[in-house]
């Protein structure tokens, strides 16, 4: 059991190397399993299908991205809300952070097209965050329907953000556009 678990953890290392180097978007089963050197047959016996072993490598590779991978944490504390949720922009808008949030933005698209095939990979990229946010707002006093309002909003900022620091407008600006837009968000639950 052990040497399976082990060998499962080697092809998604694998292939999360290659599919941060790569991409998706023209990634084949074949092709992929060629460049790991490994075959189809033994990808499938351990992942069951191409979308879930891209699902499970996406996530392999975010916690290859501290800054991104723990940012959430730090939502919660004792210092200013808006304080909190800047330095949670910081963290995602990190330059190192670029080579993820290509593979993220690439592998969203690639999904939505396939939705029924690709369920698990859009159900996490897509409520992990919201979650968080959600979880870390309640601990601030706001009721779960505004904690839930206030992370779709904030959680929409930053992929906003981040679509334009993937496609090349200066972090500086972006971060200089966020305390704004962050304020604005917070005053209507006086935070």
């Amino acid at each position: 059991m052990a040497d399976r678990k082990n060998e499962r953890q080697r092809l998604l290392t694998l292939v999360g190397d290659v599919i941060l180097a790569e991409g998706v978007s023209t990634l084949s089963l074949s092709g992929l399993a060629r460049s790991i050197g490994s075959n189809n047959r033994m990808l499938l016996y351990y992942f069951g299908s191409k979308e879930d072993l891209l699902a499970e490598a996406t996530l392999e590779v975010f916690r290859r991205f501290p800054r991104i991978s723990t940012m959430t944490a730090g939502l919660i504390g004792e210092s200013p809300l808006a304080d909190r949720l800047v330095a949670g922009w910081l963290a995602l808008s990190h330059p190192d952070n670029l080579p993820f949030l290509r593979l993220f933005f690439e592998t969203f698209g690639v999904a939505s097209h396939a939705p029924e095939q690709n369920q698990s990979l859009l159900n996490t990229m897509g409520t992990n965050w919201a979650d968080d946010l959600t979880n870390a707002l309640r601990r601030d006093g706001l009721s779960e329907a505004d904690a839930r309002m206030l992370g779709v909003q904030v959680l929409a900022l930053w992929r906003g953000l981040q679509f334009d620091l993937v496609r090349g407008t200066p972090a500086e600006v972006l971060d200089a556009a966020h305390p704004p837009a962050i304020r604005a968000l917070l005053a209507p639950y006086g935070k």
